[in-house]
């Protein structure tokens, strides 16, 4: 790993496909396994050695306020005015703290998981032997090699790798990464796509999301310790202060929800007591 790598977490962005849930919480900040996505993503940057103001930022706008809030001192902090700068917008946004270092760029909506390796040592391959020069994205094969949004047969995974030089001069304004980055770098023959050997979902969308909440389940059910249930409760989340005294399956419940006796729920999403999000399967 270069030893002046720094990282950037984007979490800025709206989180529309998985309104309304977004409409309270910023998708940064939504749950996954009882644990807010932004929180993985920090975690997998500390597994790697990037942690603290110095080496790792966080972008944020939409409902910013949250995201500063939740993040505190353990990162830098760019809080984009107005509309959301977008992926490459965001990371020019922080040229003055990047500051001629490589950098590495993760989504805060990605989920990832290898059962082979924990968080940080699962991605370091995309560091591996890197040459400073190259842009290099995780990715993991795609159905459909030929298929729009494809880089060398593969679906972006959340995490990408860019020299300062392909930072410097981006602009402050909207744009976002593919783009500005990623399709130039691969015209030029300088992109690289490195495997992800997991389980991947970036969460966008309430079925998605469900997935992700039910891989780190492992099946099972997952309760947070201050949460509350005597009713039914089979292959779900719940979150801390929730209470369930109904019956759910493949549902989580976000913390401090309730689900009252004689409401039964599945495939779905609760936040508080009156807000619950369908999650139709997709394919």
């Amino acid at each position: 790993m270069p030893a002046d790598l720094c990282a950037v977490v984007l979490a800025a962005g709206e989180g529309t496909r998985l309104r309304p849930l977004t409409e309270r919480v910023p998708k940064a900040l939504c749950p996954v396994g009882n644990v807010p996505l932004l929180d993985r993503a920090l975690a997998r940057l500390a597994g790697l050695g990037l942690t603290g103001p110095d080496r790792v930022a966080v972008n944020a706008c939409y409902l910013g306020e949250q995201v500063v809030a939740h993040v505190g001192d353990r990162a830098h902090l760019s809080v984009e005015p107005g509309d959301p700068l977008g992926t490459a917008g965001g990371v020019a946004n922080l040229r003055d703290w990047i500051d001629g270092r490589p950098v590495l760029v993760g989504n805060a909506d990605a989920y990832l998981a290898d059962p082979a390796a924990p968080p940080g040592p699962d991605v370091a391959a995309l560091l591996d032997g890197w040459d400073g020069h190259t842009v290099r994205l995780l990715g993991q094969p795609a159905a459909d090699p030929a298929a729009p949004g494809t880089f060398a047969g593969h679906c972006f995974t959340g995490f990408s790798l860019l020299p300062w030089r392909l930072v410097r001069d981006l602009p402050v304004v909207f744009s976002d990464l593919v783009r500005a980055v990623w399709r130039p770098a691969e015209a030029a023959g300088a992109l690289a796509v490195v495997a992800y050997p997991g389980t991947f979902f970036d969460t966008g969308t309430p079925a998605d999301y469900l997935a992700a909440n039910l891989h780190a389940a492992a099946g099972g059910v997952l309760v947070e310790e201050t949460a509350t249930v005597t009713g039914r409760c089979v292959e779900s989340v719940v979150g801390a202060g929730a209470r369930v005294d109904g019956d759910v399956s493949r549902t989580v419940v976000w913390p401090g929800a309730t689900v009252r006796a004689g409401e039964r729920l599945r495939n779905v999403i609760r936040a508080g007591s009156d807000l619950t999000v369908p999650c139709p399967a997709q394919g």
